[in-house]
């Protein structure tokens, strides 16, 4: 994963759980990923989501479909301490004749249980 998204990798995430249209992905609280605030940088809260939610969104598409993501909106709840888990299912549309646009949702949980962060990703579908 390292060598296709060097940026990702920056946040160090850890795949928990991956199956067809599903991904469980967390990190470490840790310096690298802190803002002036003591908590997990709004960025990197970003990266993992959309990381999340990329791995479930591409497993759940047939193998001559590709996505590339188009958008991006992000809320946040409250400081990110701690590990985070990012969860995201996604639901492939029925058919892509020609590009189609398909969001995806990815929450960021802290320790707690409670969602620091939510992730939508909108990918731009098409046939390869």
């Amino acid at each position: 994963m390292a060598r296709m998204v060097p940026y990702t990798a920056s946040i160090k995430p850890t795949v928990e759980e991956l199956r067809p249209a599903y991904a469980r992905v967390s990190i470490r609280d840790r310096r690298a990923v802190r803002n002036h605030l003591g908590s997990v940088h709004a960025i990197a809260l970003a990266n993992l989501g959309e990381y999340a939610s990329g791995l479930a969104s591409l497993t759940a598409l047939p193998f001559d479909i590709r996505g590339i993501v188009v958008g991006l909106h992000v809320e946040y709840f409250k400081k990110a301490r701690g590990p985070l888990v990012a969860e995201s299912a996604s639901r492939a549309p029925e058919t892509v004749d020609g590009p189609v646009d398909h969001s995806v949702v990815a929450e960021i949980r802290d320790r707690d249980g409670d969602v620091v962060a939510r992730v939508t990703t909108d990918w731009r579908l098409a046939k390869r």
